[in-house]
């Protein structure tokens, strides 16, 4: 039988301890606090995520970790996971809830219409699937799990400009952020928030502070007074046919590299 939750034992995890913390957390900061669930369909999950809430969460991320390894499993109901979670969750909690994409989706601005006309309020974009190796020694699949770099901003980076002004909810992005100039971009793009997780594992906590010293100097050199004025100055918002928009782009990024043009 699948269970929702691994061995406590084996993990040091419980939806008990995570609320506990929580709440420790909200004591001890007044900064706004997320909560997170990392859930592939509706069930028991709600009771923690009224938990979550009950614990002082101001919101709730909904982080639907689904692989759709069945054949016979469409598009479509793969989606309609994502929409039948959120809707399930609305019904138990009052907290905002921001949706986690999988960028593996058939028609991404078609979810994310139906994720807000459910009552999203926000969307995250991407998590990460971690890939599992082959271990040719012991002819065994092994976990993998390997940090972000900054190259994989680009994916969640195209479809947040995509998103800005068209889909009415709250915009973060969670992969590929790790430097000022980062932010900056996911900030051009139309993201209202940037989450970094690789960069904190690699350099600790303080590279929070490195990261606003640098963005601070950075808006200082140009004139800026603050980054309302930047957000989603680079997104798709006015273009007319975003289709043809990236069509272009792919054929001009071609054009422009010397060794993919040769072919």
């Amino acid at each position: 039988m699948v269970r929702y939750f691994p061995n406590i034992n084996d993990y040091n995890v419980s939806s008990e301890l995570y609320a506990e913390q929580l709440q420790q957390a909200k004591n001890v900061t007044d900064i706004p606090i997320i909560g997170s669930l990392n859930v592939t369909s509706v069930g028991d999950w709600l009771d923690y995520a009224r938990d979550i809430e009950q614990a002082g969460a101001d919101a709730l991320e909904l982080n639907v970790y689904y692989v759709p390894a069945q054949t016979r499993m469409t598009s479509v109901q793969v989606e309609q996971r994502f929409v039948a979670v959120l809707q399930a969750a609305k019904q138990r909690v009052q907290i905002p809830i921001a949706m986690k994409l999988t960028p593996f989706l058939s028609s991404p601005a078609d979810l994310a219409r139906q994720l807000v006309e459910s009552g999203a309020d926000g969307l995250v974009l991407f998590n990460r699937f971690y890939q599992p190796d082959i271990n040719l020694e012991t002819m065994k699949v092994v976990p993998s799990v390997s940090l972000s770099t900054s190259a994989e901003l680009r994916l969640p980076l195209r479809w947040t400009a995509i998103f800005y002004k068209r889909i009415r909810a709250s915009l973060a992005i969670s992969t590929g952020i790790h430097t000022h100039t980062d932010v900056l971009k996911a900030l051009m793009a139309g993201a209202q928030v940037t989450m970094m997780t690789s960069a904190l594992l690699q350099h600790s906590v303080e590279h929070i502070q490195t990261v606003l010293g640098n963005l601070t100097a950075w808006l200082d050199r140009r004139g800026y007074e603050g980054l309302t004025i930047l957000m989603g100055c680079m997104s798709e918002m006015d273009v007319v046919a975003p289709e043809a928009f990236e069509r272009g782009n792919y054929i001009k990024a071609i054009s422009s590299d010397s060794q993919l043009s040769y072919f």
